[in-house]
């Protein structure tokens, strides 16, 4: 289910895991993406603080596509948009979505190719060619400076292990028909 997090006039989406998960999990995320203390700002939705780290996500009435907001306790600076850090983050982020999204059902659609009737197969090879597509779309639009090496070779990296899984999506679905 995605989740909009704004912070200031920056905005990021994730994705909460499906079933039961608490408001600290997301707090905890929410920290390790922004790099702000666990305890150094609150969770608003729809008006309410959200304060309680051990109630469920579901007791606030998250649905898909809602947005949070993020607001400093303190003197906290705002975010800063271009830093290598937080590119950084942005990078490992958007790949570790794309693998908990996207890898198991790689890998069952390449363990199942020749097993299962390939009109079924089908729209499960352009789903999750276009899913690949999308998310080395978003690694493109990050764009780190020219002297942020950490940046762009960890930028590099996720772009070549994406490239790679729709690769070897293409050449599985080219053999199999």
């Amino acid at each position: 289910m995605p989740v909009t997090v704004r912070w200031g006039t920056d905005r990021f989406e994730f994705d909460l895991p499906p079933g039961q998960i608490q408001l600290a999990a997301i707090r905890q995320s929410i920290a390790a993406y922004t790099q702000l203390p666990y305890d150094a700002f609150q969770i608003v939705h729809d008006g309410a603080v959200m304060t309680d780290d051990s109630a469920p996500v579901s007791a606030y009435h998250l649905r898909p596509n809602s947005t949070i907001a993020i607001v400093a306790n303190a003197d906290i600076p705002a975010p800063l948009k271009n830093t290598e850090q937080a590119l950084v983050a942005a990078i490992h982020s958007e790949l570790a979505s794309a693998r908990d999204a996207l890898l198991p059902a790689h890998q069952s659609f390449l363990r199942d190719i020749h097993s299962q009737p390939k009109p079924a197969l089908a729209k499960e090879h352009t789903r999750l060619g276009e899913l690949l597509l999308q998310a080395l779309l978003r690694l493109d639009a990050i764009a780190p400076e020219p002297d942020w090496h950490t940046a762009r070779a960890d930028r590099k990296a996720a772009v070549k292990e994406l490239q790679a899984l729709l690769d070897q999506l293409d050449n599985a679905w080219a053999d199999a028909r």
